[in-house]
């Protein structure tokens, strides 16, 4: 494995490599990049190197965005993650990346980011503020994790406190950032997962997400886990934060291994999936 560390504006990309063998030389792989939760606060290590690692194990060449936060506001998170999507895709035959098999992960405030370039990739202000055309910032699908979704009746104060500032109060610019007003053709296919007892982002997050999706056919799959709480990253003991294993559960430690499958389903029948929900 070889890690890389590269700038994007005042974000950090690091790239976690796989070695090329002798036998692999014509490969290419899938990317993700991974945006970690925060609130917009900070970007949470438990949601940023261990995802990378596990995706890296199953095959992918994986990239962590360290990107700007509080009391840096919107929409320069969006602008950093749109420029490092597209370094994936310009670096493609050096790093051995298929450039159109380049995903983008989050978790929590992380998946509002990667939902939020998923949205509004097309869009002028995202496109002349990272100076890059849509066809190099738009990622091919969306793997969302008890996502931030909405800045209505379900929203995560703290995050749209943090992502807005003073202009919280802004109705137009509340209505930009819920991404389940967003969400139209142009949004690539999506996974999501959340939990049922997720007291800090309400599984409606995900749920408004999603129909949103469904009503503009785009292809979608949720998966609503009834173990756990926010924030189980990995869902097992590679990140549950006590011994007692809180953060673990064996039925949201599955994600990963459903996501990779979603991958797997959406190369081989051209981006067509269906709502699931385990």
């Amino acid at each position: 494995m070889r890690i890389i560390k590269v700038p994007v504006e005042d974000g950090v990309l690091t790239g976690y490599l796989r070695d090329t063998q002798e036998f692999e030389k014509e490969r290419l792989r899938p990317a993700v990049v991974i945006c970690p939760g925060g609130s917009y606060a900070e970007c949470s290590g438990r949601e940023g190197e261990p995802y990378a690692l596990r995706f890296l194990t199953m095959g992918y060449q994986a990239f962590v965005l360290d990107y700007s936060v509080a009391p840096v506001r919107f929409p320069a998170a969006l602008l950093e993650l749109a420029r490092a999507v597209a370094l994936v895709r310009e670096k493609a035959d050096q790093w051995q990346i298929d450039p159109e098999q380049i995903f983008v992960c989050g978790s929590s405030a992380g998946g509002h980011l990667a939902g939020s370039l998923g949205v509004h990739w097309d869009k002028k202000f995202v496109q002349e503020g990272s100076g890059r055309s849509g066809e190099k910032i738009r990622p091919d699908g969306l793997i969302l994790c008890y996502p931030v979704i909405t800045a209505g009746e379900y929203a995560h104060e703290g995050s749209v406190k943090n992502l807005l500032g003073e202009r919280r109060e802004d109705r137009e610019l509340l209505d930009l950032i819920s991404l389940e007003k967003q969400a139209g053709s142009q949004v690539p296919p999506t996974f999501l997962w959340h939990t049922a007892g997720d007291r800090t982002v309400g599984a409606e997050n995900s749920l408004l997400f999603a129909m949103a999706l469904k009503r503009a056919g785009v292809a979608v799959e949720l998966h609503l886990f009834s173990g756990g709480r926010h924030a189980m990253a990995l869902g097992d003991e590679d990140t549950a934060l006590d011994p007692e294993g809180e953060y673990a559960d064996p039925g949201v430690a599955e994600w990963t291994r459903l996501a990779g499958l979603w991958v797997k389903r959406l190369r081989k029948n051209g981006g067509q999936a269906g709502i699931s929900r385990a």
